[in-house]
């Protein structure tokens, strides 16, 4: 009997955790935090504990207690014996933390299977980030066109455009029909003809399932809909009205989206500036070159980019300062004083956290800010009051310009259509009851239900 248990991204956005079995086959669809996990029981620095993360997380409730799927080392005082493994596998579908992040606390002998690209991001962010540790696990590789096999399932990844490189949806065939998992999808930007192959095949593996995400199914569309080209163009708009009065570009975009890294390349170079990048994202870049598959400058041989280092303990940019990760590209180093001579030459990266940054940057008032994110969820947004108030205090004109990684209702509502399954479980959206009115086959999952396919 095939059956399909949904532990995550149930009536919420993120935090994908999906078990699909047939006989004596146990695999997961992503691993995922949700964007939500925790937060009325930790905030700030309350944070489950290090040493007893698991005995933290299970007293609330916020990870399912499920026997044989966890690291024998973090049960300790959890209730919860040690089994060894029952699980064959984690597919997961690309490297967005609410996909990936909690699959470091899996049993290391469960194997990990993910696109090469996948990989490449994950090695990435546990080389840069502190809090970011995915555990040691048996990491399989796939591309499109790859079939796995595990136990009685076979599964096919094929690629999808996403805000991230590397993205996938899967048709499993299991024993009783295809089962089809979007992973996150969209048609519309640079890559839309990738999504355009897998609802394809997915239509023709007539589905007897289809778990789709619907992160932007919901009663109205309150976002700008504009398409990565959009972006670009109102990018080269911003750059060319500060070519005239000779200012540098601000911008800030997901860290993990390099279809926008790439927009602003294409207009730094098309404006004749250099770009600007972090340690951060520059290290990450230096990484993903690795796949030609991505068609991304490298930061060490590309001399259209420049790195923007924070001054840390000497105050000097001294090497013994940065991290080893970080001191490779010192010899592109920009600063707050080269940004302050040569303004007009310069489009430069500034995250949320280095918005300090701009008390040694100083740019003039009327320079230009570009945020190249989605809105606020709501006007209470705290994140979203501060930036305000340092974009008020410095006098930057702020620009709105983003292209979502989701399709849009419409957009959703046409490929389930198309794909037509025999039944529909919605996850990864807080509306999951406005797909029945696209699919009378829709069953709304419930948290920790199993359902038989």
């Amino acid at each position: 009997m095939v059956s399909l248990s949904f532990y995550g991204g149930v009536g919420e956005i993120g935090g994908n955790k999906i078990l699909l079995e047939d006989g004596g086959a146990r695999v997961w669809l992503d691993f995922g935090q949700s964007f939500t996990m925790g937060e009325d029981f930790f905030a700030g620095w309350l944070q489950p504990r290090r040493q007893s993360v698991l005995r933290d997380l299970f007293e609330f409730d916020l990870l399912p207690r499920i026997p044989g799927l966890y690291s024998e080392g973090l049960l300790e005082g959890t209730g919860l014996e040690y089994d060894g493994p029952l699980f064959d596998g984690v597919f997961l579908s690309h490297a967005h933390s609410d996909h990936v992040s909690h699959i470091g606390f899996i049993d290391p002998e469960i194997p990990v299977y993910q696109g090469d690209g996948t990989k490449l991001f994950m090695e990435a962010m546990e080389k840069t980030s502190g809090y970011c540790d995915y555990g040691e696990h048996d990491y399989r590789c796939f591309r499109t066109g790859d079939n796995v096999e595990v136990g009685e399932l076979e599964v096919e990844p094929i690629h999808v455009d996403h805000s991230i490189p590397a993205a996938y949806g899967f048709i499993i065939h299991t024993s009783e029909g295809a089962v089809v998992y979007t992973g996150d999808m969209r048609s519309h930007g640079p890559r839309g003809e990738m999504t355009e192959e897998f609802l394809e095949a997915a239509a023709q593996a007539e589905p007897v399932a289809m778990i789709v995400e619907g992160t932007r199914m919901a009663p109205e569309e309150s976002r700008r809909n504009l398409s990565e080209t959009e972006v670009l163009d109102g990018v080269r708009r911003v750059c060319g009205e500060a070519d005239a009065e000779g200012r540098m570009v601000l911008y800030t975009h997901g860290p993990r989206d390099m279809d926008r890294l790439r927009t602003f390349y294409t207009a730094s170079v098309e404006c004749g500036r250099s770009l600007v990048v972090s340690p951060r994202t520059a290290h990450l870049l230096g990484r993903l070159v690795e796949d030609e598959h991505l068609d991304l400058p490298d930061p060490l041989r590309d001399d259209r980019i420049g790195v923007y280092f924070k001054r840390k303990r000497s105050g000097r940019y001294e090497e013994k300062d940065y991290y080893v990760w970080e001191r490779e590209f010192l010899d592109r180093l920009v600063t707050p004083e080269d940004l302050r001579a040569r303004p007009r030459d310069f489009l430069v990266h500034l995250d949320f956290y280095s918005f300090a940054e701009l008390v040694d940057i100083r740019p003039e008032p009327g320079t230009p800010f570009v945020y190249s994110m989605s809105e606020a969820f709501d006007e209470e947004d705290l994140e979203e009051r501060v930036m305000h108030n340092w974009l008020g205090h410095f006098g930057l004109c702020y620009h709105q310009l983003h292209a979502s990684g989701h399709m849009s209702r419409a957009e959703l509502e046409e490929a389930v259509r198309r794909v037509s399954p025999r039944t529909l479980f919605p996850v990864h959206t807080e509306h999951p009851e406005l797909f029945r009115g696209c699919h009378e086959g829709t069953i709304v999952p419930a948290l920790g239900t199993r359902y038989e396919i």
